[in-house]
């Protein structure tokens, strides 16, 4: 099953003439845990290299690519990737939440850092990544992904639907601006809510909070909307233009008006 491109990826309408991105739903055994996996393929052979650039989440990764392949924790400032020649990379997005039953040990420690395939799963990396960069059918690379997880597969943890319930809640209410908010309407005392996601998550609820905001703003931008910046920054409960301004740098890697003109 393939699944649309969703928020994070900047700049959708350009990547579409570079590159091609699927993502393919997990098996029912794996959902509780596994948000989808995703493929990505290029070939600009003879062309000049593309730079893709990606808003962090509050996911963990496993991504399988030659020489390169590992389990990534969240991060807390833009990803970009440069594509060059022809190639291809497989992902595996766990659920907000999701790895922890996998490592057992907070997800903070793999903030801003990777664990090998190795180390968890007990594969090596340089055959995962032949066995399954090797193949042309999308729905074959799931399936022995698939057969790396299924051996480890832990049992579920309701902590996982509460931290998607929070996650999902920030995303669609845009009335939440403050942790406080966050725990106003789940009942949660702030230091609980800190613990959980330093366990499970790996980033505060306060960057996730922020974090969804910005990615509004920048997607806002990406839909040609126009933007007043200080009616935006006090609509995401920046007290002066200024905090907002450096926030935006810092998750988007440029000040909203640099994003806007689309100066690279």
């Amino acid at each position: 099953m393939h699944l649309k491109p969703s928020l994070g990826i900047l700049k959708m309408r350009d990547m579409e003439k570079k590159y091609k991105l699927t993502r393919h739903a997990p098996s029912g055994d794996l959902a509780f845990f596994v948000k989808h996996y995703w493929i990505v393929s290029w070939d600009l052979t003879g062309e000049e290299p593309y730079l893709q650039h990606v808003i962090p989440n509050p996911c963990v990764n496993m991504v399988i690519e030659h020489g390169k392949s590992g389990i990534f924790g969240p991060a807390k400032h833009k990803f970009s990737y440069l594509l060059k020649e022809k190639g291809c990379v497989f992902g595996v997005k766990f659920k907000p939440g999701g790895f922890y039953p996998f490592c057992k040990r907070p997800i903070s420690s793999l903030t801003e850092r990777a664990a090998t395939i190795a180390g968890m799963f007990g594969a090596d990396a340089g055959c995962v990544e032949s066995s399954i960069l090797s193949q042309t059918d999308e729905r074959r690379m799931v399936e022995l992904a698939e057969k790396i997880l299924r051996p480890k597969l832990p049992d579920k943890d309701e902590n996982i639907i509460f931290v998607n319930r929070i996650i999902d809640r920030i995303n669609e209410d845009r009335d939440i601006i403050k942790v406080d908010d966050v725990c106003r309407y789940f009942h949660i005392n702030i230091r609980k809510l800190q613990r959980l996601f330093d366990q499970y998550v790996g980033v505060s609820p306060k960057w996730v909070i922020k974090l969804c905001r910005l990615q509004n703003a920048a997607e806002s931008v990406d839909r040609g909307q126009a933007c007043d910046w200080l009616k935006l920054s006090s609509d995401l409960g920046y007290f002066d233009q200024s905090h907002f301004i450096k926030d935006f740098r810092t998750v988007i890697g440029q000040t909203p008006e640099e994003y806007a003109r689309g100066k690279n």
